[in-house]
This record gives structure tokens, C-alpha cells and sequence, in this order.
């Protein structure tokens, strides 16, 4: 089918097409009683109120905890100097593309959920599919940048030489790549308007793959995504992060100052880790059901399809506002810096004052060695 605004009827439809359109509708048991009655195939449990209600609320949450959470730790790197070390930058970075998903694939999710058909124009139906795939492929890119150059520094003791310079580079190159691997989502992507009778009528935005006769490029891409943008990544992080836990815990510390800092990295460590299992658990249901749809397309005949994907499709996107409670809650740098944020403070130092100048001469040391040694977190000197 071409793209098309006009009406569309399948009146005259083989099996095959019909069976087609199913397919990328997504809608159980569509067949000719559909022509009869057509809404009555199409009831699901998210048509109803009180399904809609916690749907409602779970997306809601999602996207306050999201906006809030995100925009904070933007607004903390920005502001306070101490903050912006090259890992801060990258994690920033990663609150960028959960923003993208908060802001521009999460209310419109909704509103289609709810309203089921597409009721948001073609501009958006291309749009909001592409920004979920581009921020998504960002996210992991991200998280497998910093995981190899913690590894790089830690298991082979070398300095990071990636400077603010070259991280914004790279940024750069991770947004430009994943623009073009999500490239394909805005292109194979049809909006138009299907007449199923005279009195049922919908707009529908869908996948338009290019068909053969033995190849399914839609299959083909799906298990190519699945492969770049969840298993390899994960791969070459757990590598390095096993690799990176195996050297922090036979380390041999020779003095108390060097314990201190060992044990800050391996806190560091630990929460760098945690983030990436919770995006690795997020959206593993929902890359699973998704490849498992493309392959045998008998799973599209579940009675409730639609709320199994929507609920795989929600555990997914609680990983947009997961990562700031994990800074705030395992990072005393990010605490700080949230707490001193809230109270609208220009510095660091003014929740916890220095006790003593002894104090604040070790804790600058500290903040030295981290930057000679490639930690991703300088201690804010007066902290």
C-alpha cells in the first residue's frame, strides 16, 4: 500500500490482504465478521474504565517522575562546575534521550491507547515511533561508552583520555548513528484511513514494510535492532563490568587514603551497574514480545494482545525515570547536588559546610586523585 491520506475499503479484499492488515493493525480475530459487526472484535480490556484509569495514572507517573527527574540531573551538570566531569556528561546525556521519550512518545502513546486508531496526524506518525527507536539506541550506546572506558581505566590503570571535548564528539556521533539506525521506522510508515463498512471508519498508522515473496524485511529488522540495540551492547557492558568487579575486589589497598578512594569507585561502579540492569530488565519483555510477534504472527490472535503490549510497553518506559532515583539514591555527588537544586543554592558547600580546614584539604586531594585517575565522579572539593 502506498502512503495515502484517502479512504481505504476492503470490501473486495483477498484473504491475504485482509490477513495483511490485520497483521499490522494489530487487532484480534480479524476476519469477515469484522465487515459484519466490526466494533464488536475490536472490545479489549483497555476499552475499559477502569483498565483506562490505571492506564492513565501508570503513563502519568511515568512522565512527571520522568520530566522531573531528567531535567534535574540536566540542570545539576550545567550548573554546578564540580559536576561536569566526562561521565557526568554522558549520563547526562542519557537524561536528554529519556526526555525525548517523556516529552514526544509517551503522551501520544496514550492518547492512541485510549483512543484506538490514530487520531494524531501523519507528521506524528512517523515522528513519534522514530524518536522512541533514536532515544532508545542512544541510551545504550551511551551506557556502553561508559562502560568501556571505566573499563579502560580501571582494569588497565590508565587515565582517561577522553576530554569534555571529545565526549560531546562522541555525543554527537551516538545521536547521528542511532538517527540513522531509527531512520527506518519513520520511512516504512503509512498513515490512511480504512472503511471497514459504511457506518465504521478509522485512521490507522502502521508499519509499510516492502513485501517479497520469502523475505520479511520487517522480521529482518526487528531481530537486527534486537542484536545492535539490546544483546551486543549488554554483551560488551556485562564483559566489562565483570571485568571491572573482578579487579576492584582483589584489590590490595596500601594505605587508608587509597581504601577511601578504592571504595568510592566501587560504589560508583556498583550504581553505574544498577542503571544498566534496570534498562536491561525494562525492556527485555517488551524486545521479546516484540520479536515474538514479527516471527509467528499467530501471537496477533491473543484476545488481548493490545494489553499485554501496553503493559510490556509501560515496564519499558519505567526505565526514563529510574536512572535520577538511582543517582540520588547511590551517589552522594548527585544527592547533594539534587538537595542543593531544590533550595535554589548557588553552591555545593552550602548543605554541608566544612567542619574543619583538615577536612576540606582531604576531601580536595580526593577530588585530584579522581580526575588523575579517570573517576567518573570529582568530588565537589567543598562536599
Amino acid at each position: 500500500m502506498g502512503l495515502t491520506g484517502g479512504s481505504k475499503t476492503i470490501g473486495n479484499w483477498t484473504s491475504l490482504a485482509k490477513m495483511d492488515l490485520y497483521s499490522r493493525l494489530n487487532l484480534p480475530g480479524f476476519d469477515g465478521d469484522l465487515l459484519t459487526d466490526p466494533k464488536q472484535d475490536l472490545k479489549d480490556s483497555t476499552n475499559l474504565v477502569e483498565v483506562q484509569i490505571i492506564l492513565i495514572c501508570a503513563y502519568c507517573v511515568i512522565i512527571l517522575l520522568g520530566l522531573v527527574g531528567n531535567s534535574l540531573v540536566i540542570h545539576v551538570v550545567i550548573k554546578f562546575k564540580s559536576m561536569r566531569t566526562v561521565t557526568n556528561f554522558f549520563i547526562a546525556n542519557l537524561a536528554v534521550a529519556d526526555l525525548l521519550v517523556n516529552t514526544l512518545c509517551l503522551p501520544f502513546t496514550l492518547v492512541y491507547t485510549l483512543l484506538g486508531e490514530w487520531k494524531l496526524g501523519p507528521v506524528l506518525c512517523h515522528l513519534v515511533p522514530y524518536a522512541q527507536g533514536l532515544a532508545v539506541q542512544v541510551s545504550i550506546v551511551t551506557l556502553t561508552v561508559i562502560a568501556l572506558d571505566r573499563h579502560r581505566c580501571i582494569v588497565y590503570h590508565l587515565e582517561s583520555k577522553i576530554s569534555k571535548r571529545i565526549s560531546f564528539l562522541i555525543i554527537g556521533v551516538a545521536w547521528v548513528g542511532s538517527a540513522l539506525l531509527a531512520s527506518p521506522l519513520a520511512i516504512f510508515r503509512e498513515y490512511f484511513s480504512i472503511e471497514l463498512n459504511h457506518d465504521f471508519k478509522m485512521v490507522v498508522c502502521a508499519e509499510a514494510w516492502p513485501k517479497e515473496a520469502v523475505v520479511s524485511y520487517g522480521t529482518i529488522y526487528s531481530i537486527s535492532m534486537l542484536l545492535i540495540q539490546y544483546v551486543l551492547p549488554l554483551v560488551i557492558i556485562s564483559y566489562a563490568y565483570i571485568r571491572i568487579w573482578c579487579k576492584l575486589k582483589n584489590h590490595v589497598s596500601p594505605g587508608a587514603g587509597n581504601d577511601h578512594y578504592h571504595q568510592r569507585r566501587r560504589k560508583t561502579t556498583k550504581m553505574l551497574v544498577c542503571v544498566v540492569v534496570v534498562f536491561a530488565v525494562c525492556w527485555l519483555p517488551f524486545h521479546i514480545f516484540q520479536l515474538v510477534s514479527d516471527i509467528d504472527s499467530k501471537v496477533l490472535d491473543l484476545q488481548e494482545y493490545k494489553l499485554i503490549y501496553t503493559l510490556f510497553h509501560v515496564i519499558a518506559m519505567c526505565s526514563t525515570f529510574a536512572n535520577p532515583l538511582l543517582y540520588g539514591w547511590m551517589n552522594n555527588n548527585y544527592r547533594t547536588a539534587f538537595l542543593t537544586a531544590f533550595r535554589c543554592e548557588q553552591r555545593l558547600d552550602s548543605i554541608h559546610p566544612e567542619a574543619s580546614p583538615a577536612l576540606k584539604a582531604k576531601k580536595n586531594l580526593e577530588a585530584k586523585e579522581n580526575l588523575c585517575n579517570g573517576s567518573p565522579f570529582s568530588q565537589p572539593t567543598s562536599v
